[in-house]
């Protein structure tokens, strides 16, 4: 049935279409209803292995060598037209297997990311995975929590609901159980429905599920996007690199062309094509996506196993550039295991039991937050033996806790009245108490004691109400009767002590965004030596009396922002974000517009499903540690990634511009097509191994950003020293004839990149740094035996040209890479130098 079909229909005509009751389903009919109709999920186009493959030649430098295989092939020259396919198959081969791995720990990481919705079943309420819902389940919805299905709502609590996915308008818009008499045909008509993928906004309800999976409305919105996908800030700037690469190859090309043209009497136009086409390809790093790839998805897993799992791979990158990390306290510096120390209170068993009649379903909640009051609650009711006189009552209605509100309302009643009873935030319950101005002062300077002392407080009030009053909740919250102030005790978490002192060695600027009273932050935050008085504290009211440029100094100048509303909050992330990369930690519904507009947005396992949408990462411990472990972990992709890039194409510049300026003055070709193709196989064999490198601590202790600007002035500034070394060796060899220059460059060419790697590994001497890891070592070595060996082989003789090296131009060759070694060493710490007085080219 359409949805327009379940409008207008009660209840019991819902549970007779669907075959349900009240009770919900029993464990047989959904099991037989998951059987039939399939799980409760949108059929997403995961990346198959075959797809895989066949990305590794969307390239339009692999079309080029096909060219170039294709000329061959016409010439009759089978050898070089293999060897060129044999290159093609190897580079495939290795970017296949580093993505298949990539891929394959991006699936292992959704595992861990579960959503869960509370259903009723067999007359029990449990929670599941939202994937196991069938038709005719019932299930409680509650703020934050997405619709995993479409639904038709039986119960609504002050129901709102947001529904921009779907209709394109930002403003929840209420929700209501009652059938609808007209014909309903347009989604924003549909006031009783409730449909997948939209996010409830506020109150609660309870409803029937009627469509899942692909029956769902969301679901051919889903079907008409799926091919949308984000681009990191990283692939735009690597799109813009890679435009002035060719850039640059496309003028050196022309100028080898012309110059050849005028210089050689009869060139062979075949033979410049090839080459050119093997010089093109030989400069650009297209192992760069498989290292920056490998770089994250190892990056990806090692955060897993620190109970941080990533959900895009490019927010490792977004984690190591972060310079402000904004959090609330509860729960990453604060154990959020709360134990009731004190109760001001007349009747002190009175105020624990109302307290308690406010709580939700301890076993079933997904609000971890309220979570923790309800159960120190549980625990002190059981303490005063009064678990019985919760049967003593029936909850008939409910406001949940809203963040703007500050607190919780709801409507009960006994045998004989009806009470409204609420808890909250002292100042917001004790302003709608029946108090004296005194009475009213003295209890807000008990609260205030207790914050001074790092003790969280709620206030609950009540009043009684006729049958007519209930009807309307929001009218009765006033002139309220104060019952008493519950005192909570939260320790410090020791592992924040360690946090707050990382963040410092990391750069990182640790603020606390909370809804706490002022004095209970700034007492956390104190202990833990973020601040050191009280005066490092605003308020959330005095923040937005402030004009807009006093606002721009407050987030510079306070490390603590108390009493903070959700609009609050939003605003002060995107100030900052005008000068810093901004982290954000949230869990509610109302951190979400915080964390869509953050550079990172960070959720803890058990938030809401509007923040867990929004996120880029998920804490599976609530910790500040675990993020700044994160946060070095991303320090440490950006770091390899950069010396991929820095090492590659300072090599493959050398080389590219030392061969373009000497090819068009010599008879022979400086270095044959084949022998440039193998030259860049061999040398980016091992940089892939890059991505497993150890870093320096020293590296570490900066933000990092992408800046492939100042890459290309590093690169061709290593370049150069590159080319004149290649110079060196041309003017020894060049009058040995073409074999022997081909051969020696080939070796050289080879040995000097793998050793600029290790020497640009750290702005360290190379011999002071930490150690490589044992991959890189271990492959350089094999890539030198093998770089050795190929010109004694009659492979390397009859299909690739070269001569058997002699043992005094292998000494010579020796001596130039050393001598190179050592000058990249005097200019890279000759910039660390100018790096220092604020001057650096590589940022």
């Amino acid at each position: 049935m359409d949805f327009s079909e379940f409008t207008g229909l009660t209840t019991s005509s819902i549970f007779t279409e669907l075959q349900t009751s009240l009770t919900g389903l029993t464990a047989a009919e959904s099991n037989a209803r998951l059987k039939k109709y399939g799980e409760n999920k949108i059929t997403s186009r995961e990346v198959t292995s075959w797809q895989i493959l066949v990305r590794q030649f969307k390239s339009p430098f692999v079309y080029l060598l096909f060219i170039s295989f294709l000329i061959l092939l016409l010439l009759g020259e089978m050898i070089d037209a293999f060897m060129i396919l044999l290159f093609v198959g190897i580079n495939a081969s290795l970017g296949f297997y580093q993505e298949y791995k990539s891929e394959s720990a991006v699936k292992l990481l959704k595992k861990y990311l579960v959503a869960k919705i509370k259903v009723r079943r067999d007359g029990v309420e449990t929670n599941i995975e939202t994937r196991f819902l069938v038709e005719g389940d019932l299930i409680t919805l509650e703020p934050g929590d997405i619709i995993p299905a479409d639904v038709r709502f039986i119960k609504t609590y002050n129901l709102t609901a947001d529904e921009e996915v779907l209709t394109g308008e930002s403003q929840p818009v209420q929700k209501f159980a009652d059938p609808i008499k007209k014909h309903i045909k347009e989604i924003y008509e549909a006031e009783n429905i409730g449909f997948s993928g939209t996010t409830i906004a506020g109150g609660k309800a309870e409803a029937v599920v009627f469509a899942t999976g692909g029956s769902t409305n969301y679901a051919k919105i889903v079907e008409l996007t799926s091919g949308a996908e984000r681009e990191s800030t990283f692939e735009k700037e690597l799109g813009r690199f890679s435009k002035f690469t060719l850039l640059v190859v496309l003028a050196t090309l022309i100028f080898i062309v012309v110059t050849s043209v005028a210089i050689k009497p009869n060139p062979s136009f075949i033979e410049l094509a090839l080459f050119s086409i093997a010089l093109a390809v030989s400069v650009i790093p297209e192992a760069l996506p498989v290292v920056t790839t490998f770089s994250l998805s190892i990056g990806a897993v090692s955060l897993a196993k620190k109970n941080v799992i990533v959900k895009r791979l490019s927010a490792i990158e977004d984690l190591g550039a972060l310079e402000v990390l904004a959090s609330d306290k509860t729960g990453t510096l604060t154990e959020n295991k709360l134990t009731i120390i004190d109760v001001y209170s007349k009747d002190k068993d009175e105020c624990i039991l109302k307290a308690n009649l406010a709580s939700g379903d301890l076993a079933l909640s997904r609000n971890v937050q309220n979570n923790a009051f309800d159960i120190a609650l549980s625990v002190k009711l059981d303490e005063l033996g009064g678990r019985y006189r919760l049967n003593l009552y029936e909850k008939i209605d409910e406001i949940p806790f809203d963040p703007n509100r500050r607190r919780v309302t709801v409507v009960i009643a006994d045998h004989t009245d009806t009470y409204i009873v609420t808890r909250g935030s002292p100042e917001d319950i004790l302003a709608i108490c029946k108090l004296s101005d005194k009475g009213r002062k003295k209890l807000l300077e008990w609260t205030r004691s207790m914050g001074e002392k790092g003790k969280r407080v709620l206030a609950v009030a009540e009043c009684k109400l006729n049958q007519k009053d209930a009807k309307d909740i929001l009218k009765c919250e006033n002139n309220l009767k104060f019952l008493g102030l519950i005192t909570f005790s939260d320790p410090i978490k020791e592992s924040a002590y360690v946090a707050i002192s990382s963040a410092k060695k990391l750069g990182v600027r640790v603020m606390i965004l909370t809804g706490d009273s002022p004095e209970v932050a700034v007492s956390v935050a104190r202990q833990v030596k973020l601040i050191t008085s009280y005066d490092d504290v605003i308020t959330g009211s005095e923040f937005e009396e402030l004009s807009v440029t006093e606002k721009h100094k407050a987030v510079e100048k306070y490390q603590v922002f108390a009493r903070v509303t959700p609009q609050q909050k939003y605003d002060i992330i995107k100030l900052l974000q005008e000068k810093y990369s901004v982290g954000f930690l949230g869990e509610g519904i109302n951190d979400a517009p915080a964390l869509k507009i953050s550079d990172v947005a960070i959720v803890v396992d058990g938030a809401s499903d509007v923040a867990r949408e929004a996120s880029d990462i998920v804490l599976l411990e609530r910790s500040l540690k675990v993020i700044l472990d994160g946060i070095e972990g991303g320090r440490k992709v950006f770091e390899n990634t950069s010396k991929y890039i820095t090492a590659t194409m300072a090599s493959n510049f050398g080389n590219f511009f030392a061969i373009a300026i000497i090819a068009p003055f010599i008879n022979f070709l400086p270095m044959l097509p084949l022998q440039i193709l193998l030259v860049n196989l061999l040398s980016d064999f091992p940089m892939i191994m890059v991505a497993t490198d150890n870093v320096d601590e020293e590296a570490l202790t900066t933000p990092k950003r992408y800046n492939l600007r100042s890459f290309a002035t590093s690169a061709l500034s290593f370049g150069f020293i590159s080319t004149s070394f290649d110079f060196v060796l041309f003017s020894l060899f060049v009058k040995h004839g073409e074999g022997q220059l081909q051969t020696y460059w080939f070796i050289e060419s080879i040995l000097s990149e793998l050793l600029f790697l290790f020497s640009i590994r750290s702005q360290k001497a190379f011999f002071a740094t930490k150690l490589p890891s044992k991959p890189l070592v271990y492959l350089t070595i094999f890539t030198i035996i093998l770089t050795l060996a190929i010109p004694f082989t009659s492979i390397g003789r009859n299909i690739f040209g070269f001569i058997e090296p002699n043992m005094k131009g292998l000494l010579i060759v020796f001596a130039i890479v050393f001598t190179y070694l050592l000058s990249n060493e005097a200019v890279k710490l000759f910039l660390r130098r100018l790096a220092s007085k604020g001057l650096a080219l590589r940022g």
